[in-house]
């Protein structure tokens, strides 16, 4: 999902290897609800495309990596996959790469794989070291990732009566060194702590000021540790957080990028769904999945409303739907810029209009489809096309971390009142016209965020286009990504040179989100579904927590709607 990530700055023991086999199996029949023939399918699948074998693929592009940066790197935090090898982000590491993968692993049932990284979970992780690190980045990677090894670890039910406590008791400790980040005045985390001590750490830049995104990306993660421990802290520190933000009161629930931890006020006006601010929304959606908590739902439903009354825009040419920002605030002249971050929000949306359920099933709920709804689908799609765009024009096939779009002076104005959207074009051909890549753009970090959507449109919808789609990024990827000789994949500086120059560096969310999305995309439909787990913005995979311990520790305040 910087804010939502910037690049890195960033075994099983003896009686768990004796049924690790049966990991798969096991998870995919936990997982396995009311199979095909019971599912109403808005669309028909091909019945000529082997989705296992693409599936497989995937797979093995996983295996390929992970088999380098194990021979060239193991137990580094960064991995190089051109030099072959590996660097540090602390003294003795802190198991970026390997944590980041654990689940992942788990999904594939690599077994073996998986057996080397717990040990070395086991015997060499500790977080005792004079260290800063990044609060967001570490609690989204680090802590979300163990989290989410120890919830698929445990439903082996061979093992349910020894469960392996080995990664919760790594997360416990953990988030109580990332305790120290909310010892603010006002209650916003300091952008980064230091480990040993605990001690919260203002950001080096930005006088100071946490990215709004970065503060308001730690709440799954927080209360779904305080959901297993009974520790309240946890619950109480990240959601505290929320309330500071939504008291600011800022209109149409856009907020801006920066907000500074001593005074919980926002030092900024610029509003964008890109770095700094996009993990806001998309944890406000999923705050309410996770644990059914209403005024998440509120806040995203007027922030949803807000994006669509302020932010969304044409191109000239195709009239594609794009996500513009707000340098100067709502009311201010639109950017055309759009960073392939924002494309977390079509499955976002699509998500929230469900609830993770496919479209046919959500029409049948009482009292609950609408005429919203259905527009709100139709956005989906459209940004969904949009996303797809920045790879189709390129190239490589693949996106540049940040697109431009060519546009009619009339779409920048603010608060255009436009009503409906024409239809965009379908040609990729005219799509051309439209996407600006700009040379210092043109590199591609091997994000997930147009895979994660494809994820959550085919899953939703039925429609296989959306499978077609990722299998072409898939395919890319293979081509551009992968080195001469084999061994690994790198991110790009140029999507638009062929050969595409490379960057020698493995980014650890390749592991952790890009090719779990796309081996999910091409799963079966209900394995993994989507109304029954949460994804945080790492792609870690939490349960949906049906519990009546911790209420919702505050309130709006009431004002009136703009």
């Amino acid at each position: 999902m910087m804010a939502r990530r910037n690049p890195q700055s960033s075994g099983l023991s003896a009686r768990y290897t004796s049924v690790s086999g049966l990991f798969f199996l096991t998870v995919s029949l936990l997982f396995w609800r009311n199979g095909p023939q019971n599912r109403l399918d808005i669309y028909p699948l091909s019945t000529t495309v082997d989705w296992d074998a693409r599936r497989e693929e995937v797979k093995e592009a996983f295996i390929t990596s992970w088999d380098a940066y194990s021979k060239n790197a193991w137990g580094q935090d960064q991995f190089h996959p051109i030099s072959k090898i590996g660097s540090q982000m602390s003294p003795q590491g802190l198991g970026w790469i390997i944590v980041d993968s654990l689940d992942t692993m788990m999904i594939m049932n690599l077994t073996s794989q998986l057996s080397d990284a717990r040990k070395w979970v086991l015997r060499k992780l500790t977080y005792d070291q004079d260290q800063e690190v990044n609060t967001f980045e570490t609690t989204i990677r680090m802590l979300g990732g163990l989290l989410s090894a120890h919830y698929l670890s445990t439903q082996l039910p061979d093992i349910s009566s020894r469960r392996d406590y080995i990664y919760l008791n790594k997360s416990i400790d953990l988030a109580d060194r990332l305790l120290g980040a909310y010892e603010s005045r006002s209650g916003i985390p300091y952008a980064s702590i230091n480990l040993r001590t605990g001690a919260g750490i203002p950001s080096h830049f930005d006088g100071g000021s946490s990215s709004t995104a970065e503060a308001s990306t730690l709440q799954l993660e927080m209360k779904y540790l305080a959901h297993l421990t009974g520790k309240e802290i946890y619950w109480r520190k990240s959601e505290e957080v929320m309330r500071v933000l939504d008291d600011n009161g800022m209109q149409d629930g856009l907020l801006p990028i920066f907000v500074h931890p001593k005074t919980g006020k926002f030092t900024s006006s610029e509003i964008r769904l890109g770095s700094r601010g996009d993990s806001y929304y998309e944890y406000l959606i999923k705050q309410y999945l996770q644990t059914g908590e209403a005024i998440y739902l509120d806040m995203w439903s007027q922030a949803l409303a807000g994006i669509q009354k302020h932010m969304i825009t044409t191109s000239k040419h195709s009239k594609l739907q794009f996500v513009a920002e707000l340098p100067q605030g709502i009311g201010s002249v639109l950017s055309s810029k759009m960073d392939h971050l924002v494309c977390f929000l079509p499955g976002s949306i699509a998500l929230g209009a469900t609830g993770g359920l496919t479209v046919a099933e959500a029409r049948k709920l009482p009292n609950y489809w609408s005429a919203e709804k259905d527009q709100q689908m139709q956005l989906a799609k459209e940004l969904t096309k949009t996303c797809w765009g920045m790879y189709a024009v390129t190239k490589t096939g693949l996106a540049p971390e940040i697109a431009w779009f060519e546009a009619d002076q009339a779409a920048l104005q603010p608060m255009a009142s436009r009503g409906s959207f024409p239809s965009s074009s379908n040609s990729e051909t005219a799509w051309k016209k439209d996407y600006i890549v700009k040379p210092l753009d043109a590199h591609n970090l091997q994000r997930p965020e147009t895979v994660e959507s494809l994820f959550m449109m085919y899953r939703i919808t039925n429609d296989p286009i959306y499978r077609e789609w990722g299998w072409k990024i898939f395919k890319a990827f293979q081509k551009y990504g992968i080195l001469e000789d084999g061994q690994g994949y790198t991110s790009l500086n140029n999507v638009n040179e062929i050969p595409p120059p490379r960057r020698d560096n493995m980014e650890s969310f390749w592991l952790a989100e890009t090719l779990k999305y796309l081996y999910l995309l091409f799963s079966p439909t209900d394995f993994l579904p989507l109304d029954g787990i949460v994804f945080n913005t790492e792609a870690h995979i939490f349960p949906r927590i049906r519990q009546d311990r911790f209420q919702t520790g505050w309130k709006r305040i009431k004002r009136s709607r703009e």
